[in-house]
C-alpha cells in the first residue's frame, strides 16, 4: 500500500546580508527610491504597495544584451500580465539620452504600459547606486558597447522589497526557473493569506 505523503513546498530564500537586533533577524531590503516613469509619474517604493516586482536595469540605444532581456521580459509580462500581485520595474541606465518621451515611445513599441510596467529614469547617482541594492551592475563604461556596463540579471523583489531570486535575463531557460521561483513566491502569500 502506497502512503500518501504531504507535498512539502519549499520558500525562497531571502537573498543577502542578514544580521541580528534584538533577537530579530534583519534582512537586506531595497532603499527609499524615488523615480519618474514613461507617463511623468512619480515611482517609489509604496508604488508596488501589496506587490512582488521583477526589476532590470537597460538602456534603449543598448546594442548588445538589452533587446534579448526584454524579450524575457515581455514574455514574464505576457505571462503575469492579469495577476494583480506582480508589477515591472525598468530603471534606464542612460539618463542623458532615455528622456521621459522617449520611454513613453519605447513602451509603446513593446505595448506595455504602467501601472504594470513601469520605465523609469532619474538622477544617475540615484539610479547607479540602486543596482548595487539589487545585486546588478550599471554603470558608464567607454570601452563597453553602447558605453554602459550592465547587467542583464532580472531581479524579483517581494512585497517586503527583499531580494528573493535573479536570474540571466538573456537566456530563455534561466528564465523559465525564474518563473518557477515567482510562482513559488505567489503561493507563499496566497498561503499567508489563508492562515
Amino acid at each position: 500500500m502506497l502512503s500518501c505523503q504531504p507535498v512539502i513546498q519549499k520558500k525562497l530564500p531571502v537573498l543577502g546580508n542578514k544580521y541580528e537586533e534584538n533577537g530579530q533577524i534583519i534582512y537586506h531590503t531595497i532603499p527609499d527610491f524615488r523615480f519618474t516613469n514613461q507617463d511623468s509619474q512619480t515611482v517609489n517604493n509604496a508604488t508596488f504597495k501589496n506587490q512582488i516586482y521583477i526589476a532590470d536595469f537597460f538602456f534603449i540605444s543598448c546594442p548588445t544584451i538589452c533587446p534579448k532581456v526584454k524579450k524575457q521580459m515581455l514574455r514574464l509580462y505576457d505571462r503575469y500580465q492579469d495577476e494583480p500581485q506582480v508589477a515591472f520595474l525598468s530603471h534606464t541606465i542612460d539618463v542623458r539620452h532615455d528622456t521621459i518621451p522617449r520611454l513613453k515611445s519605447y513602451a509603446q513599441k513593446l505595448n506595455i504600459s504602467a501601472p504594470k510596467w513601469h520605465l523609469v529614469t532619474g538622477e544617475k547617482d540615484d539610479i547607479y547606486g540602486i543596482a548595487d541594492d539589487y545585486f546588478s551592475i550599471a554603470r558608464v563604461d567607454s570601452l563597453s558597447p553602447g558605453g554602459f556596463d550592465h547587467s542583464g540579471r532580472l531581479i524579483l523583489v517581494d512585497k517586503l522589497r527583499r531580494v528573493r531570486s535573479f536570474c540571466n535575463g538573456t537566456d530563455p531557460i534561466s528564465v523559465n526557473e525564474f518563473m518557477l521561483d515567482i510562482d513559488l513566491l505567489l503561493a507563499e502569500y496566497k498561503d499567508e493569506a489563508s492562515e
